[in-house]
């Protein structure tokens, strides 16, 4: 299946991505109604497990929005099982330059890597007519997006950043306040900041994306002065927290007011 993200990536478009907690099709149909490009399913954090992710990426599918799945970790298996669902693109957590090598193996089928081949999958639309077509197809199409999100991969990433075969790379940027001594804090953070440009200019170099969350910072502002200093993707916190927020201002709406 065409790879949409990657087109409108190719076309020099900025996309908009969220991360979906939820696990309900009708919150991703949701989210591609309202012109969202892509949504990272998560099974890092949230419950989600292989049986519901089928009936999402088959929402992801149907709606027009490219499906991507966040790994608890790098299980080459798992990761196989995942793409033979159909999936478009893979968030590998906390990345170093060995792990985003063995993710690119791991994603492909041979010659190109060691991916392991069964052609009676949903993303192979259960036989494929010519395996080789197929095969090559899925190599050009899946995107991988490696999580910068510790200290020691932005100071390693020269090295993580020079491994082919990896589309863009994704600043998380709650662990990573974390792990510099700033918990909670945005990019208009100093050390956030610093942290950002790096990323971002060593990503130059090398010709890669990037993309972060802007968290539940959901501020025009904010979100534009990431995209003016080289942001590519923003990602809009989970489907959960966006609804939490739904949920608060509808309750103030109705609260008395302190003055009455």
């Amino acid at each position: 299946m065409e790879n949409l993200l990657r087109r409108k990536l190719e076309s020099g478009a900025t996309v908009t991505g969220m991360i979906s907690f939820i696990g309900a099709p009708m919150v991703v149909e949701v989210m591609a109604r309202a012109g969202i490009d892509f949504v990272i399913i998560d099974m890092e954090q949230s419950p989600l497990e292989l049986d519901r992710l089928a009936h999402i990426v088959r929402a992801a599918d149907a709606a027009g929005i490219s499906p991507f799945v966040r790994v608890p970790e790098l299980n080459t298996s798992l990761i196989n099982r995942i793409l033979n669902l159909g999936v478009q693109g893979i968030v590998l957590p906390h990345a170093t330059r060995e792990s985003c090598e063995t993710l690119v193996q791991a994603v492909r089928y041979a010659p190109e890597g060691t991916r392991g081949a069964c052609p009676i999958t949903r993303a192979s639309r259960y036989w494929p007519d010519d395996w080789n077509a197929y095969a090559a197809r899925s190599n050009s199409e899946i995107m991988l997006l490696p999580l910068l999100e510790d200290k020691e991969s932005i100071d390693d990433f020269e090295a993580i950043a020079s491994v082919q075969g990896i589309d863009a790379f994704f600043v998380g940027p709650y662990d990573l306040s974390v792990s510099i001594g700033v918990p909670g804090a945005g990019f208009d953070n100093p050390k956030m900041s610093e942290a950002l440009d790096r990323v971002l200019a060593v990503a130059r170099e090398n010709g890669s994306r990037v993309f972060t969350t802007v968290g539940d910072r959901q501020e025009k502002a904010y979100t534009r002065a990431l995209i003016d200093r080289g942001v590519g993707g923003v990602i809009f916190a989970t489907d959960g927290l966006v609804f939490l927020h739904a949920c608060k201002r509808l309750v103030e709406a109705v609260a008395p007011s302190a003055t009455s």
